[in-house]
C-alpha cells in the first residue's frame, strides 16, 4: 500500500513550493489507491505559531488537497521520540557528547586551518562518564565505513560516502528531539513507503537512511524534486511577486488553475496544458518528474487561470467573487443579474479580481476620463444620440432588438457603426473597451441607460 506525507514546518505561510510538494504526494497516493498523511513538523518552537499552523491548513482546504490521515503534530510525539532515543542509547547507537560550545568551534577552527571540512570529530564517542554539571546532547553515532546508495526516483542513483558526515546532533542539551530525528521516527511510525519532496532535503537523506537502518526499519522511497526558480534564475521568493497559496485566492485565482499550473511546474503528460485534478492523477509517474529546476511564470499562470473562467459556471463565478464586487461598491442585489453579466465578461479577463473590476458599470455608473469625452462626444455625432435616446424609450428591450436599431441610427446620419457605438460606450459605461454595445446596454437596463446617456448629454452640451 502505498503511503505519501506531506509535512511543511509552520514558520510561515504555505508556499507555492509547498504546494506543489503537496500535490505531487497527494496525487501519487490517489494514484495507486493509497494514502496521503499530512504531518506538521513543528518543533521549531521559535519560529512555529498557530497562525502558520491554520495557514497551512486553510492553504491545502482552498486547494482541495484532502488527507487521508492527519494533521499530526511533532510536538504532541515527544514521548514517542524520547523512547527511541534511548533505544539508540541501549544499543550503542548514540552516545551522548558534553562538548561546550567552545569547544566545538576551537575544533573547528583547528580542522579550517588545515583545509578541512568543519566537522564533529566524533571525540566522545567512547566517553564513558559524564560531566558534572553540564547537560549533553545527544549524538548518532554515523558508520564511518562505507557509503549510503541512494535509488533516488527523480534523481537516479546518489551515493554519498559515510566519511563525509559526522555524528548528527539527535537531541538538544534540553532533551527535544531534532528536525532529521523526528522525521526519521515519523515515517516509520507511519509507515511510509514514498518520500517525495524538494531536493533542498538530499542532502538530508543519508543520515536519515543511516538512523533507519540503526532501528531495523524498513526505508522508502526517495523522490526529490527539483526547486522552483523565479523568473531570473534565482530561488523563488518574494521579490518574484505573491509566492503564498492564500495570496493567489485573495488575488482571484481559481484553486483548479492554480493546481494546473503548479503541475505543469516540473512534471508534464506529453504536450497538455490544461487538464483537471482527475485526469491528473490518472497520469501522474514520478518518471516524468524533470530533473532540472521549474521556473514560476506569472504570465503563464495568468493564461491558465483565464482558461478556467472561461469554462467556469456562471453561477460559481458569481459566488467566488462577491467579495471582490463588494470591494468595487458593487452590490449584485440592484442591477442586472451578475450570472449574464459575467457570461458576457469572462473570457475577457485573468481573475476574479478582474472580473469582479469589469463589471462595475454594470452595478453603477463610471465617469469617463475628459479626454474621452472630448474625443467622442462631438458636436457631429449629437443628433444622432439625441435621435436614438428617442427610440430607445419604447424598442423592445434585448440585443436582437438594440443591434439594428442603432445600425438604423447610424444610417440615417449617414455615420459608420463606431462613430456612434464609441460615445455610447464612454457615456454608459466611462470606458472605450467593452463587449458588443448592445448586449451590454440590454443588461444594465433601458432606465439606467437613458439616464447615463441623458446624464451626458445635459452635462456636456457640445
Amino acid at each position: 500500500m502505498v503511503r505519501t506525507r506531506f509535512a511543511p514546518s509552520p514558520t510561515g505561510y504555505l508556499h507555492i513550493g509547498g504546494a506543489r510538494t503537496a500535490l505531487f504526494s497527494w496525487a501519487y497516493a490517489k494514484k495507486h489507491g493509497g494514502t496521503f498523511i499530512l504531518r506538521v513538523e513543528d518543533t521549531d518552537l521559535e519560529r512555529s505559531s498557530p497562525e502558520s499552523v491554520q495557514a497551512i491548513l486553510d492553504g491545502m482546504a482552498w486547494l482541495n488537497l484532502d488527507y487521508d490521515e492527519g494533521p499530526f503534530f511533532q510536538m504532541q510525539r515527544m514521548p514517542r521520540y524520547k523512547q527511541v532515543i534511548q533505544q539508540l542509547l541501549d544499543e550503542g547507537h548514540a552516545y551522548h557528547c558534553y562538548c561546550s560550545r567552545d569547544e566545538l568551534e576551537t575544533m573547528r577552527e583547528a580542522q579550517r586551518a588545515k583545509g578541512e571540512k568543519p566537522r564533529y570529530d566524533g571525540r566522545c564517542r567512547q566517553r564513558t562518564t559524564s560531566v558534572h554539571g553540564v547537560n549533553p546532547v545527544v549524538r548518532f553515532k554515523n558508520p564511518t565505513e562505507g557509503a549510503v546508495v541512494i535509488d533516488d526516483l527523480v534523481k537516479g542513483r546518489v551515493v554519498v560516502s559515510n566519511s563525509e558526515m559526522d555524528d548528527l546532533i539527535i537531541a538538544r542539551t534540553d532533551g527535544t528531539p531534532t528536525y532529521n530525528f523526528c522525521v526519521v521516527v515519523d515515517d516509520w511510525d507511519m509507515s511510509i513507503t514514498h518520500v517525495i519532496r524538494g531536493d533542498d532535503h538530499l542532502n538530508n537523506t543519508p543520515r536519515q537512511i543511516n538512523i533507519l537502518q540503526a532501528l531495523g526499519a524498513p526505508l522508502p522511497q526517495y523522490a526529490h524534486v527539483p526547486m522552483i526558480l523565479g523568473h531570473d534564475g534565482e530561488r523563488l521568493s518574494k521579490r518574484h511577486g505573491a509566492v503564498s497559496v492564500m495570496q493567489y485566492f485573495e488575488d482571484g485565482y481559481l484553486p483548479e488553475a492554480l493546481l494546473n499550473y503548479l503541475a505543469r511546474l516540473g512534471w508534464s503528460h506529453g504536450d497538455e496544458e490544461i487538464f483537471s485534478l482527475d485526469q491528473m492523477v490518472q497520469w501522474f509517474d514520478l518518471e516524468s518528474i524533470s530533473k532540472s529546476p521549474a521556473k514560476f511564470d506569472p504570465e503563464k499562470l495568468s493564461w491558465v487561470n483565464q482558461q478556467y473562467l472561461k469554462t467556469a459556471d456562471n453561477a460559481r463565478l458569481v459566488e467566488l467573487a462577491r467579495p471582490f464586487m463588494a470591494q468595487d461598491c458593487c452590490d449584485p442585489a440592484h442591477g442586472p443579474d451578475p450570472v449574464d453579466v459575467f457570461g458576457l465578461l469572462k473570457e475577457r479577463v485573468s481573475t476574479l479580481e478582474e472580473l469582479a473590476d469589469a463589471a462595475v458599470y454594470f452595478y453603477r455608473p463610471l465617469e469617463a476620463h475628459e479626454d474621452l469625452r472630448k474625443q467622442h462626444l462631438t458636436a457631429a455625432i449629437k443628433p444622432a444620440l439625441e435621435a436614438l435616446v428617442l427610440r430607445l424609450e419604447s424598442v423592445t428591450w434585448n440585443k436582437e432588438a438594440l443591434n439594428p436599431l442603432i445600425k438604423e441610427i447610424c444610417t440615417a446620419h449617414s455615420l459608420k457603426m463606431p462613430q456612434v457605438a464609441m460615445p455610447l460606450r464612454v457615456m454608459i459605461t466611462g470606458e472605450t473597451q467593452t463587449p458588443s454595445i448592445d448586449a451590454v446596454m440590454a443588461l444594465i437596463g433601458r432606465d439606467a441607460v437613458l439616464a447615463r446617456i441623458r446624464d451626458h448629454l445635459a452635462r456636456y452640451p457640445v
